[in-house]
């Protein structure tokens, strides 16, 4: 879906051709009409790709005619580029107007020859843009302007500690795993529960919630918190576990029997809590290897397992797994109004209460579906942006995760153009990657993103808002203060995480990091 950033491209285009280095090349080598008909033509098409970039989803020939125009812009970009490198190279006067210093350097062979290709080159990008352009009536798109505001913050920033009051309707899940968590076992000293639903459902929440109860912090003097992911590597799992348990300490470099040993002697007699967040490897030998580096922990020792797959709760669970439910429509309807509206506003619009109530029957009854969508909605009161969420095409599309995707979908066609940019480039890092402010904010300012609202604004602010709102609106959680006001961390649930692959792909690849 990476047509999602013609809109961008042309964006970028245009500005280039109104650059005064790129009017004056042309100018000097004899293109400037063709650069001027290729901005025009540009212009025309600009203003309907809002629309366009939206329709795509369930219009396939909008989506062909998308990627045919940014292959186009593309070649635009490199023309542009080259334009402006063989200017710069050849400029051979210090100081003078622009224009002056091009036509010091054009009467060389190499400029002449240059200016022809490259004005064959435009010749060839303006008539290909051309042919695009005389399509775009055949869609009915209307045109729109792209929202630049830099949005403030609409909400408190949250943390990564989850509070029973936050979460509803999972109490008797959490009542039960508690009790399971407090039980011995006259066979083995280490026992696995699996907790297993589809994504999006809640079960790292719930072990979360699970994970700071008082009366388990109290059951176990040793808790341990791991994100699996698809990490099959028994090695890098046990430095993971050590790491949890010894804070800053390095393992890079130890041996497999090192970690072993380490592991070993840190569990032995202690009673641990271990949990293995989000597993997807179904290699019953390597679970086995790893079970047995943790079979010396107290009796009553647990680990507790979240996936998405049945065969890998089958495959380690020693306890039935926990099967987590849907929610009811009661509780999705309690949970769409919290994330809405302010406490006690949802009174004073009956009518949009009404609606939200009809977009939480098409959430499937999944929370993050609920919590994405009521996010959107927050800053929301006419009834038309509601009724347009509640009969968007988009549900109509064909999903997976029971409908989730297109929930999500409908948030991120929402955002403000330049904050789809910035959450996309967000899927070159792997699933479960810890982002930081002070990292990701310089990261986006370096790929052009942050975009400057007034004179006296700094980068470093705006990207500030940039992150509070894709936090208000659900794309980023689990905030983690560091250092209070200053640092801070936050994740991307990995169903938000495979969003941003798809809107990305294949402008941007996923990067791999090892500890």
């Amino acid at each position: 879906m990476a047509e999602s950033f013609a809109f961008a491209i042309a964006d970028g285009v245009l500005g280039k051709l109104g650059s005064a280095l790129i009017q004056g090349v042309g100018l000097a080598w004899g293109v400037q009409t063709e650069l001027e008909e290729l901005r025009d033509t540009l212009s025309t098409i600009h203003a309907l790709l809002l629309d366009a970039e939206e329709k795509q989803a369930t219009n396939r020939q909008i989506s062909d005619w998308l990627g045919k125009l940014k292959l186009v812009l593309y070649d635009a970009e490199d023309v542009l580029d080259e334009f402006d490198y063989e200017a710069l190279q050849q400029q051979v006067v210090a100081s003078g107007s622009i224009t002056k210093k091009v036509r010091s350097v054009i009467s060389s062979p190499k400029s002449l020859a240059f200016r022809l290709k490259m004005g064959r080159r435009v010749k060839n990008i303006r008539e290909r843009l051309d042919k695009i352009a005389a399509d775009k009536s055949k869609f009915n798109l209307n045109e729109g302007v792209a929202d630049r505001r830099v949005v403030p913050s609409k909400r408190e920033m949250t943390h990564s500690f989850v509070r029973s009051s936050d979460v509803i309707g999972r109490d008797h899940d959490k009542e039960n795993i508690v009790g399971l968590l407090k039980q011995s076992s006259d066979t083995e000293n280490v026992s696995i529960i699996p907790i297993v639903g589809i994504g999006g459902l809640g079960k790292t929440t719930l072990a979360k919630l699970v994970y700071n109860d008082e009366r388990v912090a109290g059951h176990f003097p040793i808790k341990m918190w791991v994100c699996v992911l698809d990490e099959s590597d028994i090695e890098n799992l046990v430095k993971k576990i050590l790491k949890e348990m010894k804070g800053d300490e390095k393992y890079s470099d130890f041996s497999m029997e090192q970690l072993q040993s380490h592991l070993r002697n840190a569990l032995d007699g202690e009673k641990f809590l271990l949990v293995l967040d989000d597993v997807w490897n179904t290699d019953r030998e390597k679970w086995l290897k790893l079970k047995d580096l943790l079979m010396d922990g107290a009796n009553g020792s647990k680990i507790l397992v979240t996936t998405r797959k049945k065969s890998v709760a089958s495959i380690m669970g020693t306890f039935p797994m926990q099967e987590l439910k849907d929610l009811s429509h009661e509780d999705c309807l309690s949970l769409f109004v919290k994330c809405a509206f302010k406490d006690g506003e949802d009174n004073q619009y009956p009518n949009l209460l009404k609606i939200g109530d009809q977009i939480v029957e098409k959430c499937a009854r999944v929370p993050l579906a609920v919590r994405s969508l009521g996010s959107l909605l927050y800053s929301k009161r006419g009834e038309h942006d509601w009724v347009s969420i509640r009969d968007s095409e988009i549900w109509k599309l064909e999903q997976g995760e029971n409908g989730i995707m297109a929930a999500l979908r409908l948030s991120y066609y929402d955002l403000p153009h330049h904050l789809k940019q910035c959450f996309a480039l967000c899927s070159i890092f792997p699933k479960d990657f810890k982002f930081d402010n002070k990292f990701l904010i310089p990261f986006w300012i370096v790929q052009g993103l942050i975009q400057l609202s007034g004179q006296n604004a700094r980068m470093e602010d705006i990207g500030e808002t940039y992150i509070n709102e894709l936090l208000s609106r659900s794309f980023f959680q689990d905030v983690e203060q560091l250092t209070p006001g200053v640092l801070y961390e936050f994740k991307m649930h990995d169903l938000v995480h495979e969003l941003a692959m798809f809107f990305a792909q294949p402008e941007y690849f996923t990067l791999s990091f090892h500890s």
